[in-house]
């Protein structure tokens, strides 16, 4: 016997659809990349997102057609967004950070059609597009008095091509399993894969990350994602604002310090989210300035874990919560959130701010365990460390076009590739990527937590952990950091702070000094490159031990 509800498919048009009728006049503040500040409301999103999907349809995009876009956060992109979507298309979003060669797999492979682009990354397109098999023209995402003197072919301005849209246009009504948006993983092994989101999938997931014990999201908010929307759907929040009524404020391409705080203050912003590399540049800012946020209650952080120190100071002394986060592209991508839950109110500070270092617990949609190799679930206990499996509706079940072939075990399970402990709260901590993993004597050490505690040290801007070979014990952790400019932290001085911070033979045989530290696409340390760059290099205690 079936509920006699009606049948109301979860398609994303409806979320702006929705902030239109009830937040209407909430704003969406962008910094464009022509450069004023520009402001919209969710009325003017939904009446553009028309317009665009009728242009669209007039270029002959249909249902299923895959278009690319190499933008920033901004009011176009929205737009866009939503109207590609709304028609049934597919919204590609790429990284512009990526290699040329890179960009140049991806696009043939997702077999993009016409291409959307933020004035900033012409010329990347132009050196490329030579070698672009599928995409018949270009859209610069600009007005006719900002039009460059391209090469690209069949460019087009995008506000004359929407000018030609109708924003009366009815939204098609379609299956909300429907393929919306696409995103490629970074690629750490083989060519990147597409991970391909449905409409269902994305209004889920922004659901449960809006949801109180999440994110916490209300129309009283107001949302700087310095997240971009190449990242994995911003973290949902370019779903979730609108969804909730919440106002937003698009950084466009500049993410510096400065300009981050200015948007906090003047536009009075009450929740942020970011990588730490991002964090560490506004809190440089600020110690430099003596400002203060005194707007700002949450910072979400995430991408990669989240320094203690770092914590420590956004909750001491800006009085700012952190939200530790986790997820992948794989996840839509929010998996955990490390808010605290019901029955730990009166947990001291000192002992809750020991489970908020933590990637947190996974919002309703997300399951989640922990296994050995043998693939045996381990125990909720904080200590049993194992490999990362999730499953739920807003997880990939097979990458574009079959790559990868099966990503899922017999009972559904997706590994997430890292090596993560669960406690008796079930609060997720990651300890290290299992290719990450320092294998030592048989045991584990957490690469992660070893670079967590260097950071804390006053005179260190990055730090980096990795396994270099021994004869003795396999592996033994080098300790790869870049000082302050100035300082003269010497090797012994950072193994005297780590002493009695952590095990004995946790404690890394080497420390070595480098000018920076390469980073991937989506500003994770390259272990890859580190790995590569010191596999000649030979401890101390390797010539002991022989």
């Amino acid at each position: 016997m079936h509920g006699l509800m009606q049948d109301w498919p979860l398609l994303t048009h409806r979320i702006i659809d929705h902030a239109a009728s009830f937040h209407g006049t909430r704003e969406i503040v962008s910094r464009s990349v022509e450069g004023p500040i520009v402001r919209h409301t969710y009325s003017e999103l939904n009446a553009g997102a028309r317009k665009m999907a009728s242009a669209l349809s007039g270029l002959g995009i249909k249902k299923g057609d895959i278009i690319g876009t190499m933008a920033w956060n901004g009011y176009r992109h929205m737009e866009l967004w939503y109207g590609a979507m709304g028609l049934g298309a597919v919204v590609h979003t790429l990284n512009p950070r990526l290699f040329p060669e890179q960009l140049v797999y991806i696009i043939n492979h997702a077999e993009d059609g016409y291409f959307f682009l933020d004035l900033t990354f012409v010329p990347i397109l132009e050196g490329i597009q030579d070698r672009l098999k599928t995409v018949k023209g270009f859209i610069i995402m600009t007005d006719e008095a900002h039009m460059p003197d391209t090469s690209l072919r069949n460019a087009q301005c995008y506000e004359t091509l929407k000018a030609g849209g109708d924003d009366g246009f009815q939204w098609p009504e379609f299956d909300e399993k429907t393929a919306a948006g696409m995103c490629y993983t970074s690629g750490t092994t083989g060519n990147p894969k597409g991970v391909l989101y449905s409409h269902k999938s994305n209004v889920l997931h922004a659901l449960s990350s809006s949801s109180a014990d999440a994110l916490a999201l209300s129309s009283v908010e107001t949302i700087l994602p310095v997240v971009p929307m190449f990242h994995a759907n911003s973290w949902a929040l370019v779903f979730a604002g609108p969804m909730t009524g919440a106002s937003l404020v698009m950084p466009g391409a500049a993410m510096d310090g400065p300009s981050i705080y200015e948007l906090l203050d003047t536009e009075k912003v009450t929740l942020t989210a970011a990588v730490p590399t991002v964090w560490q540049m506004l809190l440089m800012h600020l110690e430099e300035t003596g400002k203060t946020l005194p707007h700002l209650k949450r910072v979400v952080i995430g991408g990669a874990a989240c320094p203690p120190s770092m914590m420590d100071i956004f909750e001491d002394k800006y009085d700012v919560e952190v939200i530790h986060a986790w997820g992948m592209t794989e996840m839509s991508p929010l998996g955990s959130l490390c808010t605290r839950k019901g029955g730990l109110e009166d947990m001291p500070d000192k002992a809750w701010r020991a489970i908020q270092r933590k990637q947190g617990r996974p919002p309703f949609s997300i399951e989640m365990k922990i296994v050995d190799d043998a693939g045996e679930e381990l125990p909720w206990d904080g200590k049993s460390f194992g490999h990362l499996l999730v499953r739920g509706p807003c997880v990939s079940s097979a990458y574009f076009k079959g790559e990868g072939g099966d990503i899922l075990d017999k009972d559904g399970w997706f590994d997430t590739g890292d090596v993560s402990t669960i406690d008796e709260h079930g609060y997720m901590e990651i300890t290290d990527r299992s290719k990450d993993v320092i294998k030592s004597g048989g045991e584990w050490i957490s690469s992660i937590e070893l670079e967590n505690l260097a950071v804390g040290h006053r005179d260190v801007i990055e730090a980096a952990v990795i396994g270099v070979a021994h004869p003795k014990w396999d592996e033994r952790p080098l300790l790869i950091i870049v000082r302050k400019e100035g300082s003269k932290v010497s090797r012994e001085d950072l193994l005297e702070f780590l002493d009695g911070q952590i095990a004995k033979w946790w404690m890394p045989d080497d420390v070595v000094f480098v000018d920076e530290i390469p980073h991937t696409a989506t500003g994770k340390i390259q272990k890859t490159a580190l790995r590569e760059q010191f596999a000649d290099y030979r401890l101390p205690s390797a010539d002991a031990a022989e």
